[in-house]
């Protein structure tokens, strides 16, 4: 996961520059911060996390209590809405049925998007995820960690 947040940074990243990179540090937000979504939160500590979006807010406590600063949520569509500016990336790790919803809206909004697997339920989700990150020239990357280990490979 560390990794794969790691590449969101790199549209930010402008050669030549003085001075600190700007994508020293991400501003995250995190869509589903129990189950799966406490170890993505977890993965990416050395970033900044802006907001917390969950529907179980009890299903959550824990990882809202970890996270004290970030702004905290129970619609996505709302944060987005609210938070817009305060943005670079976000992390879905929602129940499968919202990952082409949530990633889609995130992506409207020029956020680079790291999403959990499943991706989509479809082809033409899959395909409309696809146009929508070269519309938008974002960085986006499906989580799926376990394939990624030379383990697997």
């Amino acid at each position: 996961m560390a990794a794969g947040t790691a590449t969101l940074a790199l549209p930010r990243f402008s050669i030549g520059e003085a001075g600190e990179s700007p994508n020293s540090k991400l501003n995250l937000a995190f869509i589903g911060c129990a189950g799966r979504g406490a170890r993505s939160l977890n993965s990416c500590k050395s970033e900044n996390y802006v907001a917390l979006c969950d529907v179980d807010e009890a299903h959550a406590a824990k990882s809202f209590k970890q996270f004290p600063d970030a702004r905290r949520f129970q619609d996505f569509r709302v944060m987005f809405d609210k938070m817009e500016k305060e943005i670079d990336a976000v992390v879905v790790s929602t129940p499968d049925h919202t990952h082409f919803a949530a990633t889609m809206e995130a992506m409207r909004r020029g956020k680079h998007v790291y999403v959990e697997k499943p991706l989509t339920h479809d082809i033409w989700q899959a395909r409309t995820l696809r146009k929508a990150k070269h519309h938008y020239k974002l960085v986006t990357q499906m989580g799926n960690q376990a394939h990624a280990t030379n383990g697997i490979r």
